[in-house]
């Protein structure tokens, strides 16, 4: 397994567990697993890799060319399969030039964006909205962040599945407000997105019977805290699956559990609006 971020952690753990006669070994170019998320996260997942006896080799890139490299993990003789989970890539290839970061995960490629969601030319192009500010990009598409480090308007935001429902909350309600006003004759005045709470959870699954939850991460390497882990944190996950499964079945448990989850009256931490951290 190449790649000890979520998604590598998460599939090499299944296949463990349904299939505990294989010979698993997980690799990655970082010092450790889970590399954003807190010490805490991190080494309980290892333990629980190392209990499972799946082996970990960190600080090693791969490639898979070198026999030195097969030598290093212990796999002189090479594998039966081989699974890539690291990095991911934009797939904006229909969308303008002018719009498209140079840089970014994966070499760039990334939809420009305001703090209305609205879709901009590079900055360095005048950041002007494009599609006369008809057009939205929300969750994995868009660049993820405005601003620079030293000066970030919006830090960079995870791509998991939260924050691209709040964003597609906030540019359903920019539309709305958009057809409104046009309705009355008037200039629109839009919400501005920020960086929501929910991005700073993450639910990694050891299996089906474990699993560890980090609550409180903002854009900072490291940061958060592991306040959830084993059965009740693999639980806890169901639940959310469970709960999310009823809501786009349009049953009503699920609705009213995702509702106020999207409708909290605080920013509880991030750097919503109403959160000064």
């Amino acid at each position: 397994m190449v790649g000890a971020g979520f998604i590598g952690v998460e599939w090499v753990t299944e296949l463990k567990h349904f299939f505990p006669k294989l010979d698993l070994t997980i690799i990655d170019f970082l010092a450790r697993c889970l590399g954003p998320l807190p010490d805490s996260a991190a080494h309980y997942c290892s333990e629980y890799m190392s209990e499972a006896g799946i082996k970990e080799h960190y600080s090693t890139k791969y490639d898979a060319k070198s026999e030195e490299f097969w030598r290093k993990i212990g796999l002189e003789g090479g594998v039966d399969e081989t699974y890539v989970c690291i990095g991911v890539k934009a797939s904006n290839y229909f969308m303008p030039p002018e719009v498209l970061s140079d840089k970014g995960p994966g070499g760039g490629g990334w939809i420009h964006f305001n703090k209305h969601l609205q879709v901009t030319a590079k900055p360095e192009q005048g950041g002007v909205v494009w599609g006369h500010g008809c057009v939205f990009a929300v969750g994995d598409c868009n660049y993820g962040c405005i601003g620079t480090p030293d000066k970030w308007e919006l830090p960079p935001i995870p791509k998991i599945s939260y924050p691209g429902e709040e964003q597609a909350y906030h540019a359903c309600l920019n539309v709305e407000k958009m057809c409104k006003a046009k309705a009355r004759g008037r200039e629109p005045k839009l919400m501005m997105t920020w960086w929501p709470w929910g991005a700073g959870m993450f639910a990694t699954s050891l299996g089906p019977h474990d699993a560890c939850f980090v609550l409180g991460a903002t854009d900072k390497k490291g940061s958060g805290h592991c306040v959830n882990w084993w059965l009740p944190a693999a639980l806890q996950k169901e639940l959310i699956e469970t709960t999310k499964i009823n809501e786009c079945k349009d049953i009503f448990i699920g609705k009213w559990i995702w509702h106020y989850v999207h409708h909290t009256p605080i920013n509880l931490w991030g750097k919503g609006p109403c959160c000064v951290c």
